[in-house]
């Protein structure tokens, strides 16, 4: 199993191209099953995740072809063979769940496994399910999997009110409502920039979507819709992500593609810390205004809060800030699992339920850590930036789930990061 030495101490020069949007890529995939003509995906990450997503597919009969080094990916669901989506593949992302609106709504049916084999729970499957009843689906939940059933004559238009707002389930009631009869209302949607890519993108195949971006999306069903080809957005988690490095490690960065739009409130903490963000002709350059960073209170919130996914990164910057920063995390349980390995380098926290209290150390020092997700993964790497010494990151298979070359980008800016391949 591989792992990430990070030696500690370099300011960092360069400019770092951000990769297109995981998160929007594993949504845009699935849009293919809703038509039988050909969908060209550009600007595409090359993870692990899309990987696993192209394996799902194919095995429902899509043709997958990746072209330009993975960056463009070409798909056609002209020929199905399948409907049902096995547990052996979706066990491995829970973005899988993603190919049961467009398989009901073109089909009429689909099976598809829990994700994860999890119960309704966690990450509720449950609104997904909600949604596509709303639009008349029978759902029926046996042996681990969701058996699906569009009415006679295909899925109704309806109104979807979510009662808290969830990403998966926006998206995967937004593909299949293009092709339910009559008209269909998403309120309290997310408002997400992969669900506005998602919206660009089905609109470009036929469909007729208005208020993506809103807390309100309607959707005019149409017969069939066509192909397309469109660009994925950057990858907002990426990028906040790179802004962090020279934050907490000294020095410039430049963000390749990145804009402010895409992370309005994470910019303003930034600001509030003493981290400058300026927009240049070709992203955004990253640098401290001058001296140590400062404490702030960081709250995660649904779009256009400040993100969860870039929660973990930001605790590592905070761990040497001057002061002590409150960070609420108010989307996912358990995504405090970073804190014992920074507390390894030095960092002071205090975990209580969902609140965490990080009291600034001016330096935190190198040590073997585990990583226990994917954000975890490039916060301990990021921390390993500032820290004095060599910091070993083990279990970095969570990490290239959802960065590309993550050793490359850091090193072609000045990082030591050197990936160690497993025994």
């Amino acid at each position: 199993m591989d792992s990430i030495l990070v030696k500690g101490g370099t300011e960092l020069a360069g400019a770092i191209p951000i990769a297109g949007a995981k998160n929007a890529c594993l949504t845009l995939m699935p849009a293919t099953l809703l038509s039988d003509g050909p969908l060209t995906l550009t600007n595409a990450p090359r993870l692990s995740d899309i990987r696993t997503m192209t394996e799902l597919l194919r095995s429902l009969g899509t043709e997958v072809t990746t072209l330009q080094d993975g960056q463009v990916l070409a798909l056609s669901s002209h020929a199905l063979s399948s409907t049902r989506a096995d547990y052996d593949i979706v066990r491995k992302m829970r973005a899988s769940i993603l190919v049961l609106g467009p398989l009901l709504a073109r089909e009429g049916h689909a099976e598809v496994s829990l994700p994860g084999g999890c119960a309704i729970g966690a990450r509720p499957v449950d609104l997904h399910l909600k949604g596509l009843e709303a639009l008349g689906a029978e759902l029926d939940l046996r042996d681990g999997y969701v058996h699906a059933k569009a009415p006679a004559g295909g899925l109704q238009g309806g109104v979807v009110d979510f009662p808290i707002v969830s990403v998966g389930a926006t998206e995967n009631v937004l593909m299949a409502a293009t092709l339910a009869r009559g008209t269909t209302t998403i309120k309290n949607a997310a408002r997400e920039p992969e669900i506005v890519d998602l919206a660009r993108c089905l609109r470009a195949m036929g469909a007729r979507i208005d208020g993506e971006g809103t807390d309100t999306i309607t959707v005019e069903g149409v017969d069939t819709l066509g192909s397309a080809t469109h660009r994925v957005v950057t990858d907002r988690i990426e990028l906040g992500t790179y802004m962090l490095a020279p934050a907490i490690c000294g020095g410039w960065v430049e963000c390749l593609g990145g804009s402010i739009e895409l992370l309005g409130a994470f910019c303003e903490k930034l600001d509030a810390a003493g981290i400058s963000v300026e927009e240049t002709p070709n992203g955004l350059k990253v640098s401290r205004k001058n001296g140590r960073v400062q404490a702030v209170d960081v709250t995660t919130e649904p779009f256009p809060g400040f993100p969860t996914d870039l929660q973990a990164q930001m605790m590592a910057l905070l761990c040497t800030a001057e002061g002590t920063s409150v960070l609420h995390e108010t989307i996912f349980e358990n995504r405090f699992m970073h804190a014992p390995e920074l507390m390894r380098m030095g960092a002071r926290i205090d975990v209580q339920g969902g609140t965490a209290r990080v009291t600034g150390v001016e330096r935190l020092k190198g040590a073997p850590v585990m990583a226990t997700d994917l954000r975890a993964s490039v916060s301990l790497i990021l921390a390993g930036l500032a820290a004095e010494g060599e910091t070993t990151v083990n279990r970095v298979y969570h990490l290239d789930r959802g960065y590309e070359r993550v050793e490359h980008k850091l090193g072609a800016v000045g990082a030591h990061v050197e990936r160690i391949a497993g025994q």
